[in-house]
């Protein structure tokens, strides 16, 4: 494998934008009534499309943190064929889709036509944020291929 360079090490300022960037984000979403678990749904389904690993931790286990259960989240990638994701969630998730996915048209105006029933128009305006910056790191992530190493509890027996 080429050896990569950890751009948000190589450009810390860079990166210190987008984490600020993030930070705002997230105060924006708060805002406008999203509860966390709603925002971690985005960050992981988004980081699903990209192929993200080391987004996927991170925000798998930030969602765990705020409560969300292993089911659902085993099931995020198929979303749309359980009935276990609220409107609100799936409007969401819908949106972000799209905005990961921007060439697929007919799936936007749809997307975004759902998403006008059920959200805020703060809340459009905070969830296209969200998958913005998720978008931002798992760029991030992907070309600096961040890595995603078993923690000691999950190494199996004979892992040094």
């Amino acid at each position: 494998m080429t050896r990569r360079i950890f751009i948000d090490k190589q450009s810390p300022k860079a990166y210190h934008a987008l984490v600020q960037t993030s930070e705002a984000v997230r105060a924006t979403a708060a805002d406008a009534g999203l509860e966390r678990t709603v925002v971690e749904l985005v960050n992981l389904r988004v980081s699903q499309l990209n192929g993200c690993a080391y987004c996927l931790d991170v925000h798998t286990r930030a969602a765990l943190r705020e409560g969300e259960t292993t089911r659902r989240l085993g099931v995020l990638a198929a979303w749309r064929d359980t009935d276990l994701f609220s409107p609100l969630e799936r409007a969401a998730l819908a949106l972000a889709e799209a905005t990961t996915v921007p060439s697929d048209a007919a799936a936007q105006e749809t997307a975004y036509a759902e998403a006008l029933e059920v959200l805020t128009e703060d809340q459009i305006s905070a969830l296209i944020w969200v998958a913005v910056t998720i978008n931002a790191f798992n760029r991030v992530s992907v070309l600096s291929k961040h890595p995603v190493r078993p923690r000691l509890a999950e190494r199996p027996a004979g892992d040094g």
